[in-house]
Parts: structure tokens; sequence; C-alpha cells
């Protein structure tokens, strides 16, 4: 078995990207082969923390420009991120994988409370913890509450999925001479507003000393190929 550089990750997944070539809700096919990936990393023994966003339902953005005011927006928008991670825990179960769901909301019939030292005790156990409806608090993304979990985890990495290879200067889905990072700083990340995850998130990880990789998730193998340290990221450090 190859050695991982790594024994403990927040893998931060967006919302939209369960949609896989959907414009709203969820894609069955998205949701397995990003769970045989989980999978692969977690058959190497690394233990696991997952957060994701809720955006291929309801951002607290999109409720505001409908005239719902952003606090209950954002209560919307966590609500969409249990969603996801109920049907995340699901396609992790049919890959034979362990899981607890724990929400920063009580709802106890569908979850545990956020507790960190159970959270913890059940990534000694080996389960894969998924952390849903946000940091529980609006006016916080799910980046902040991925920043947030992976510090109270004691993760060595927050390992960001998209739909790109790393961080560029400009939209590479729009600009083909967009500028790829290999490696960035935190800082730079702010001065120049790069879209890697929200200041806040960024103020966590330059604080604690927390690195970031960006990658893209959609291509197959790819999560364990940077868990076993091939330069397939940008790292933010």
């Amino acid at each position: 078995m190859q050695q991982s550089r790594y024994k403990r990750i927040l893998l931060k997944l967006s919302g939209e990207s369960l949609m896989g070539d959907q414009q709203f809700g969820l894609s069955s096919s998205t949701l397995k082969q990003y769970a045989k990936d989980v999978a692969k990393v977690y058959h190497l023994g690394i233990e696991i923390g997952i957060v994701i966003g809720g955006g291929n339902f309801i951002r607290g953005e999109q409720a505001a420009q409908q005239g719902i005011d952003k606090v209950s927006g954002d209560y919307m928008g966590m609500l969409a991120t249990v969603i996801n991670c109920i049907a995340f825990q699901h396609a992790l179960e049919e890959e034979g994988l362990p899981t607890r769901l724990q929400t920063a909301i009580h709802m106890q019939q569908i979850a545990e409370p956020f507790i960190k030292r159970r959270a913890i005790r059940h990534l000694e156990k080996k389960r894969v913890v998924l952390f849903g409806a946000g940091t529980g608090n609006p006016y916080f993304t799910t980046d902040s509450a991925a920043a947030l979990r992976a510090i109270e985890m004691e993760a060595n990495v927050i390992i960001k999925g998209t739909r790109v290879d790393g961080v560029y200067d400009s939209d590479p889905e729009r600009n083909p001479s967009a500028k790829r990072y290999e490696e960035v700083s935190y800082q730079e990340v702010l001065l120049k507003g790069l879209k890697v995850m929200d200041a806040t998130a960024i103020a966590l990880c330059q604080d604690n000393a927390l690195p970031i990789l960006v990658f893209n998730m959609n291509v197959p193998g790819n999560l364990e190929k940077i868990i076993l340290g091939e330069n397939i990221a940008t790292v933010v450090q």
C-alpha cells in the first residue's frame, strides 16, 4: 500500500458539483463517482470529514433576490446542505463505508448534533463524518464551515473539489488564457480576490496554518492521486 502524507482530511464539495450536467438538484451518477473516489482514499487509511455546500438547491443570495430576508435565506441554504449530506451519506454507504452525519442545527431524527469530541471519536473509529448545516449561523458560508470544522477536527489539510484543476487568476471556463497557480499564499488570495474560498475561510486557515488544496473533483481518481502526493492541485498556504 502506498503511503499518504495526510492522516486526516476535510473534503469540501460545492453543492453545484453534485448537479453533474443538470441545472438543479442531484445527479445520481455524480454522487456515485464521488463516493467511489472517497472510498479509494478511505481504504488508504485516511480519516475523512466532509462539508458540502447547498447551491444546487438554493443560496442565501438567491433567496434575497426573491425578497426573502438574508437570515431566512441563509437558513434555507443550511437545510439544502443537509439534503446533500443525506444523499452523499447514502452513496458512501452503498460503497460499504461506515458514516455519521452531524449537523450544526439540531434535527435528531436524521442526524447527530455536532459535538467535537464525538466527531473526532468517529474519525478515530474510521467512520466518514459529514458535517451539515454549515456553522449553524447566518452570514457564514459553507467555506467558512469547512475551515472551522477542519480546524476543530485537527485535519492536516482542506481539499476543495471544484470543476477546474486549481486556482486561476480569472475564470478559466470563460478566459482560455487564464493563468493557473501552482502555489499561492493566503495573502495573495485575499489581495487579488482569487476564487478559492471566501475571506473569512481564508483568514481562518491562515491563522491556523491550515493548507488548502484546490483540484478537479470531476476527474475520477484525482482525489486519490492528491492524497498520494501527485502534483495536480493548487496549494494555498
